[in-house]
């Protein structure tokens, strides 16, 4: 027999074998899903020993990432902003990097309009949603997707972290006219498709034999969707408010020339933690909204 601890440093063994850079991480996610733990619970029972049909879990688990598939599919659950998540793979697994997506919101809203209305464009497994409305609970908030089958897991993530209250879903096109009725808003943030249609084969195998393309391909330039959302989305942002869009890596000039040209003011980035100017925002700028 042997130890949770054991069966961790053994897994993260071949993950670093497989030369998966974020492997302890990893090995504990697939530990934890495979003994029915939370990771948390994990750490606290690795002197305890386990048993040998949660080993062979590992074994299997370990055997699927090591053909490529990413951890958060092989346990269906992932965090972001310290937030547990359900992962399918009708969606995108989210990243770190999106975490300063919803940095940003909080420093523009915090203080100056903490009771906002939001809408989350592209939103897949509600991570941006539900980190908002934990983070600023006075807010209200919209989450759009254009896949029905996406939409059910951030319904999925919505009722798990009991914010039924604070958003709802609502199926449409982020690259088409909102629909009808849908009422005017203090910001629109969105983490789109970005990557350009010719550099997706390129892609880490991970990402594109097993997230969902359409979730990635940002067309011809990766500028597609937030053409799209600038031309058809601003008509219902509140005077003074805010589009915040996270964008790919050499996106974030011509991303600003698209808000500037379209009559935003105040335009303004933010930088991920390997210096990539990762957001983008502008203001559409009337100082009696209220929100600066």
């Amino acid at each position: 027999m042997i130890t949770y601890s054991d069966l961790t440093l053994m897994a993260r063994k071949a993950l670093i074998q497989q030369g998966v850079s974020a492997a302890q991480m990893e090995a504990r996610f697939l530990v934890a899903h495979a003994a029915g733990k939370s990771v948390a619970e994990l750490l606290r029972d690795m002197h305890l020993y386990t048993t040998e049909t949660v080993a062979q879990k590992v074994k299997e688990y370990l055997a699927r990432r090591e053909k490529g598939e990413p951890v958060a599919y092989i346990t269906g659950s992932w965090e972001f902003y310290g937030i547990p998540l359900t992962i399918t793979p009708d969606v995108l697994i989210p990243r770190m990097d999106t975490e300063i997506l919803v940095d940003t919101v909080k420093e523009i809203l915090t203080g100056h309009k903490m009771d906002a209305r939001i809408l989350d464009l592209c939103t897949g497994s509600g991570c941006i949603a539900c980190a908002l409305a934990r983070e600023l609970p006075a807010t209200r908030l919209v989450a759009v997707d254009i896949s029905a089958s996406a939409l059910r897991v951030c319904r999925d993530n919505i009722s798990a972290n009991r914010l039924n209250s604070r958003i709802i879903c609502m199926q449409a096109d982020a690259v088409t006219a909102p629909p009808l009725g849908l009422n005017f808003f203090d910001m629109i943030v969105s983490n789109p498709p970005y990557i350009p249609s010719v550099d997706i084969l390129g892609l880490d195998p991970s990402v594109r034999d097993y997230e969902p393309l359409w979730a990635l391909d940002g067309g011809e330039d990766g500028l597609k969707f937030y053409r799209g959302i600038i031309k058809h989305w601003k008509t219902i942002l509140r005077p003074g408010g805010f589009i915040v869009f996270e964008v790919g890596e050499g996106q974030a000039e011509p991303v600003q020339e698209l808000l500037l040209n379209a009559g935003f003011a105040e335009t303004d980035t933010r930088t991920d933690t390997a210096g990539v100017k990762r957001v983008v925002f502008g203001r559409l700028g009337d100082e009696a909204s209220g929100l600066a």
